[in-house]
């Protein structure tokens, strides 16, 4: 084989065929393989993809078989992380096309992982461009394509788009001009919010600092600094996102929202624009809602087995109040979703009052909160009221009316779903008194309580064992009643950008509105008392189910303290004191 080819370039040799290796590593059978090799023949395509499709075997067994085919090595990428030097070498667009990704150079020669290791022709075109010889190595397809979004980042073309930019930047005292699709601001937005879709940010920050803008996304709840661009581009790009969202872009001083619809890829996107004069210069939050993304089900948001038994009976009453109590953040808009995607939609009248409306559902009538039109939740759920709904979501419980509104259509035969802000379950009862409900009117329409918060999960691919410390230990006795001998921990790879997590999931509070709750609310208002009672009939509380999900190496020790424990028990637990 010639020097310069790559190690997975075919050699005139006789080898067995995948179907035979599969077949001899007793993966699938014969008579499998004759199958699919005959819908290949009708159809096309590759015989892998074929027996993927059929889910006859994983990704990970048909790598494992093409490198055994092959005699090639297959490459972990959830253990290798990807050089910078490599990476550089070979174009973004070269590696989404054809599904590859550099990973290191060895001995004078550039290591590629290629889900298609035999196609010389792209091998070829590698070498021309990287001026290297090429090893070829066999990665699993997906973990290519999510080290390619983790990896490709859009920042040389952003570099690239800035410095054409800035010589033609207008003065402070001239108009911004008419912006066209291929003007290099409005190139530097697109790659933000494309290079944020892709990694999953659910928000972006454009923050103007006194010597640069900076740019960071929320990813799995956290913030993350991505970009720094120079503080001249401020103006121009918050222009540009204004000027997307329909808002006034002379007006710098009063904050103003709007909304962006937009397709990156395949994916249909919609974005929240939220701008405030800061000291710097105008400040943008950009909340990105990803409408390609599954909607959730009751049985993946985080609920056990036995709080998701409790909720599913709430949701089973015909009449009555159920809230998802919680801060900014916390996961209650997609409990709320998740519920009513699971009623049933012909035989009942679902109604709802949102701001926003972040997932359209087919059969529920959904209504959105507009100012300009007189429509708060409050008004809008009166007139809810009108149109013989069975079901009312109400996005949030913010006032005093809205409060009264939906106690009243609960006392009237409606079962109504909401959201408010409180920090736990029993914080739900002292919220609604704070916004001047009675407590006999509490007692007499809460069906329950989910109170939640979101933790991350610890990444499957790099999930690890290790010795917790005498804090950690005290705290999962505490609440599991044993001491542990080993917990979970993510060591970070090049499927979660080395942070050792990968998504979020909830941890809950589940209150379940018992006739004594209900005497106690009414005779004697005691926080103390009711979370006593509650965990008396079978409540568990955040700390405990955070715990359990420790237990199970769902999520760590401390994301759970973090959520879960509060400021004053987080800030004593990260000192290392509650040991």
């Amino acid at each position: 084989m010639d020097g310069n080819k790559s190690v997975g370039a075919t050699e005139n040799i006789q080898r067995k065929s995948l179907g035979e290796v599969l077949v001899e590593e007793r993966i699938i059978t014969a008579q499998q393989v004759q199958n699919a090799l005959e819908l290949q023949r009708s159809k096309g395509g590759k015989l892998g993809d074929i027996l993927l499709s059929q889910g006859l075997l994983k990704a990970e067994q048909l790598a494992a078989a093409i490198s055994v085919q092959l005699n090639m090595p297959l490459i972990d990428l959830k253990r290798h992380m990807i050089q910078p030097d490599a990476l550089k070498l070979v174009p973004e667009e070269i590696a989404r096309e054809h599904t590859l990704i550099p990973l290191d150079m060895i001995d004078s020669s550039l290591v590629v992982v290629m889900a298609d290791p035999e196609d010389v022709s792209v091998i070829e075109r590698i070498m021309t461009s990287s001026k290297m010889s090429v090893k070829a190595a066999l990665g699993i397809t997906s973990d290519i394509q999510r080290a390619i979004e983790l990896n490709y980042k859009p920042g040389a073309e952003i570099e690239k788009q800035v410095a054409e930019f800035l010589p033609h930047l207008p003065k402070e005292t001239e108009v911004m001009p008419e912006l066209g699709g291929s003007a290099p601001i409005v190139q530097i937005l697109d790659l933000l919010l494309t290079q944020a879709v892709r990694l999953k940010a659910s928000d972006v920050h454009i923050e103007p600092q006194k010597d640069r803008l900076r740019i960071r996304f929320r990813i799995d709840g956290i913030l993350r600094d991505v970009f720094s661009l120079p503080s001249s581009v401020n103006t121009p790009l918050t222009s540009r996102v204004k000027i997307m969202a329909g808002m006034n872009i002379a007006d710098q001083r009063r904050p103003q929202d709007g909304q962006i619809s937009i397709k990156v890829g395949v994916r249909d996107v919609d974005i929240r624009v939220a701008t405030i004069a800061a000291a710097n210069g105008e400040r943008a939050t950009l909340r990105i809602l990803d409408k390609s993304l599954p909607l959730l089900s009751l049985n993946n948001i985080g609920f056990s087995p036995d709080a998701l038994r409790k909720y599913q009976a709430m949701l089973k009453t015909p009449y009555g109040m159920i809230l998802a109590g919680g801060p900014t953040g916390s996961g209650k808009t997609t409990t709320l979703y998740a519920s009513i995607s699971s009623l049933d939609r012909n035989e009942r009248n679902i109604m709802t009052i949102e701001d926003p409306i972040e997932y359209h559902f087919a059969d529920i009538n959904q209504t959105q909160v507009n100012l300009k039109a007189d429509i708060t939740f409050a008004n809008g759920l009166r007139a809810l009221m009108r149109h013989d709904p069975d079901i009312i979501l109400i996005g949030e419980i913010r006032d005093k009316d809205t409060a009264r509104i939906a106690i009243q259509a609960a006392l009237t035969g409606h079962l109504v779903l909401s959201s408010i802000h409180a920090n736990d379950a029993i914080g739900v009862f002292f919220r609604l008194i704070d916004l001047g409900i009675e407590p006999y009117l509490i007692a007499s329409t809460l069906v329950g309580i989910a109170a939640q918060r979101m933790v991350r999960r610890i990444c499957p691919h790099c999930r690890n064992t290790y010795q917790p410390s005498v804090a950690e230990k005290k705290v999962y006795a505490e609440e599991v009643g044993q001491q542990p001998t080993s917990l979970y921990r993510g060591e970070g790879c090049n499927l979660c950008g080395g942070t050792g997590y990968q998504g979020r999931i909830g941890i809950f509070e589940l209150l379940v509105i018992s006739e004594e709750i209900g005497r106690m609310l009414v005779t004697d208002v005691n926080a103390v008392d009711l979370r006593a009672q509650g965990i008396k009939e079978g409540m568990a509380t955040l700390k405990h189910d955070g715990m359990l999900k420790v237990r199970d190496g769902i999520t760590t020790m401390a994301e759970v303290v973090q959520a879960a424990l509060g400021p004053g028990a987080a800030i004593s637990f990260f000192s290392g004191k509650s040991g």
